[in-house]
């Protein structure tokens, strides 16, 4: 029974070959998975598993939130598997088949001596434009030409990349009258079979090498040709004639068609070699235009997705800012990327006082805002007017590093402003130093914090004190503000910000935001921002 294999289609365009050696192979964002995707939003953390029953593979759903899809039909129960079966999981395709190159090995590359090519029995055409030449001369046979136009008939058809290599060479063995044949493609510059009808081919690497560089080779007759007349593997298998042929676009090779017939009932000429290569150049074209569509349908999909996410992210922040007695509050958030990694929030208290935070999570992109959601929800349920900002940050912290990958971690500053008072008390982890804009003009950043959120759960978290002035402006920012660069790297930093604000410090804190967007916009020269942007504005009201 030969070994199984999974083909793990991206969106990207990558193709990944999983070997099924083992009982049972598991699919998820959790890295307890076998084949870990932790970036694929589509996959719940166990999404699926491969299950060895027998000399059966089965697949199976673990439940997932989206769904697993066979062949395009979502199931319920536990399936069997036949080679060629599409499952469709998350962003992935994967497709189960028999093993390739590197599993079961049904082809073999052997070094040749002496150059295939230079015999007598041999012929080799380089460039596709002097085969194409010799396809549509008056002497090509009707059969072939019969064979090309069925080829472009069938090929139009809009079918899967697995069904599309077996029928592919199905075609090209039937133009041929081939015995056997494999149509092999490159990947990451390896040749993976893709297709085959037989076992044990022994293909002489100078072959190979040839055809990936774009010549058409024909072996007339092994027993006449140098380079194969002593080889054992060729005399055992009683290979006789044998053509291959490379898989070409206009702009590359994408892999190779190798065909040969053990006996020589029917020797390959100069013409099926043209028909081969011809036949091979169109199939290149459509399996190029399937996997470009393949791609295509998963990153709509993705976008989509990214799209959905991104309004249900824009749910959990603020609407509008509280009205809150003697302060002037506004809040701002826009992400570099369709989901972003930043947090900020509003906490108003039936004493008068109002809770701001903002956080930013390291990283971009749906990990980042996976996070960002999961530390929303925790200081929610810890800021019902807490008594201590350092011990609330503290319990934050505790849990965020029970749950935050190794990798990331989260900047985050929390204060509570007394408008009755003007009393502001904060804590910071690890965050850009927020300011208070005087109205003369000057302005102080607030010192003082510890680490980052996420990295040492055992960090004691202090409590500190500022006190505003009416008509003093507040405001709290991510690095995407104040790291805002020019076309030739100069940062906007924190001076431009206070002068910004300073500038329009009379004016209402949702016009004081406005400000500082347009003149970031000018500061950069209209650039996409390179960073997450959010902004919180408060000013105590003279």
């Amino acid at each position: 029974m030969p070994q199984r294999e999974l083909q793990i289609l991206s969106p990207d365009g990558q193709t990944r070959i999983v070997p099924l050696d083992c009982e049972r192979i598991s699919l998820g964002r959790s890295s307890i998975t076998e084949l870990c995707y932790p970036d694929d939003s589509g996959l719940s953390r166990q999404h699926l598993a491969f299950e060895k029953q027998g000399d059966d593979w089965l697949i199976r759903d673990l439940g997932s939130k989206n769904g697993t899809l066979l062949n395009g039909v979502r199931i319920s129960s536990p399936q069997v598997l036949t080679p060629g079966d599409r499952v469709t999981a998350g962003h992935l395709i994967l497709v189960f088949d028999s093993a390739t190159l590197r599993a079961a090995r049904p082809v073999v590359f052997f070094d040749d001596a002496g150059e295939s090519g230079h015999s007598t029995s041999s012929t080799v055409i380089s460039g596709l434009e002097a085969v194409i030449q010799d396809a549509a001369k008056p002497e090509a046979g009707s059969a072939h030409v019969s064979a090309l136009i069925r080829a472009g008939n069938e090929l139009a058809g809009e079918r899967p990349l697995p069904e599309l290599f077996r029928f592919i060479l199905g075609l090209a063995m039937e133009g041929v009258q081939a015995e056997r044949g494999v149509l092999m493609t490159l990947e990451d510059d390896q040749l993976v079979i893709r297709a085959n009808k037989g076992e044990g081919f022994r293909i002489s690497s100078a072959v190979r090498d040839r055809v990936i560089q774009g010549a058409s080779i024909l072996v007339r007759d092994t027993s006449l040709d140098d380079a194969f007349k002593e080889r054992r593997s060729i005399v055992e298998q009683h290979i006789r004639t044998l053509m291959a042929v490379p898989l070409q676009t206009q702009n590359k090779i994408i892999g190779l068609i190798y065909v040969d017939s053990p006996g020589l009932v029917r020797e390959f000429s100069r013409d099926d070699l043209g028909l081969l290569t011809v036949m091979a150049n169109v199939a290149a074209n459509r399996i190029e235009h399937a996997r470009f569509a393949e791609m295509e349908q998963a990153r709509q999909l993705m976008a989509r997705e990214l799209e959905q996410a991104a309004e249900i992210q824009r749910s959990f922040l603020p609407a509008v800012a509280p009205s809150v007695p003697g302060l002037d509050l506004a809040g701002h958030n826009a992400a570099c990327r369709t989901v972003g990694g930043d947090y900020y929030d509003f906490f108003a208290y039936p004493s008068g006082r109002v809770a701001m935070v903002l956080g930013d999570v390291s990283g971009k992109g749906m990990p980042a805002s996976l996070l960002m959601m999961g530390l929303q929800a925790r200081v929610q349920n810890l800021l019902d007017e807490p008594a201590s900002l350092a011990h609330a940050m503290t319990r934050i912290n505790r849990i965020t590093s029970a749950n935050c990958p190794s990798n990331r971690f989260i900047s985050f500053f929390m204060c509570v402003l007394d408008a009755a008072t003007g009393a502001l008390t904060y804590a910071n982890a690890g965050h850009n130093p927020p300011i208070i804009v005087r109205t003369d003009g000057s302005y102080e950043l607030l010192e003082g914090g510890e680490m980052a959120l996420g990295i040492l759960p055992s960090i004691e978290y202090q409590q500190y004190g500022a006190k505003m002035n009416k008509g003093d402006v507040f405001a709290v920012y991510s690095d995407g503000v104040t790291e805002a660069a020019t076309p030739d790297d100069q940062e906007f930093e924190i001076g431009n910000l206070a002068k910004t604000l300073a500038a329009h410090s009379s004016e209402s804190a949702q016009t004081m935001i406005e400000e500082v967007n347009k003149a970031l916009t000018a500061w950069t020269g209209g650039a996409p921002p390179a960073d997450d942007i959010t902004l919180i504005v408060a000013r105590l009201l003279p």
